[in-house]
């Protein structure tokens, strides 16, 4: 059985992504942290082909304890599939910004990002496979106002990719990023669809199972030659 990873894999784009990773042979663990019936409800829709894990990903402690434990269920297996998705928005202008609200962002997404793929990498390394995919944001690239901690997180997911694909390309394990743009999820609710959407070439926002669609190839065997690649999908709002 082949086995992948999404956190923060209960709703919106993660959810999409377990979706497609259980349409494509893997047994997804769903990671969430608080939402448990949102959870429940993706592990419905993959149809078995999954199971819950309940931590926070910004916790070392945490992560580890549940790794762990399930590496020990699971001595001949190893996570071969990481997608490093779970992410949160504290939207303010810099000058209004609490520290928690700082903290929080960045520690969800970079903390997020080395925990879990601390946690994982080694069983890539020694079976010689193993795919990453990064969930960062258009934010990330160009910036945007009233995100100064969401662009830095994203932004730092973005530069941790292009460093660690160099780490690991020889043994076969791939690192790439994926930056959306504006996507149906309730990550952009309260925002101005309308006159959003005048910006972007495409003229509407994207849907979850486009940027999981893209997720789905960079960990299919087709993708084995893209490294360290951020590959955005915004509709060509640039």
């Amino acid at each position: 059985m082949k086995y992948a990873f999404v956190s923060g894999g209960s709703r919106g784009i993660g959810r999409a992504i377990c979706l497609k990773l259980s349409q494509m042979g893997y047994h997804v663990l769903i990671n969430y942290v608080s939402n448990e019936a949102a959870a429940l409800e993706t592990l419905e829709l993959v149809g078995g082909k999954g199971e819950l894990m309940r931590f926070d990903v910004a916790d070392w402690e945490a992560v580890q304890e549940a790794i762990s434990a399930w590496q020990a269920a699971h001595p001949e297996d190893y996570i071969e599939v990481l997608v490093n998705n779970a992410g949160i928005r504290r939207d303010n202008l810099l000058i209004w910004m609490e520290p928690q609200d700082w903290h929080s962002v960045v520690d969800t997404t970079l903390n997020g990002f080395y925990n879990l793929t601390r946690a994982l990498l080694q069983p890539m390394l020694i079976h010689k496979f193993g795919r990453i995919v990064n969930v960062t944001s258009l934010s990330g690239l160009k910036g945007l106002p009233g995100q100064t901690n969401y662009s830095a997180a994203k932004g730092g997911l973005i530069a941790a990719t292009k460093a660690l694909a160099q780490e690991v390309a020889r043994k076969k394990v791939t690192v790439n990023a994926v930056a959306p743009g504006f996507i149906r999820t309730d990550m952009v609710e309260g925002l101005d669809e309308a006159a959003l959407k005048k910006d972007i070439p495409a003229a509407r926002f994207g849907e979850p199972g486009e940027v999981a669609a893209l997720v789905g190839f960079l960990v299919s065997p087709d993708a084995a030659y893209i490294n360290g690649e951020t590959i955005s999908i915004n509709g060509g709002l640039y």
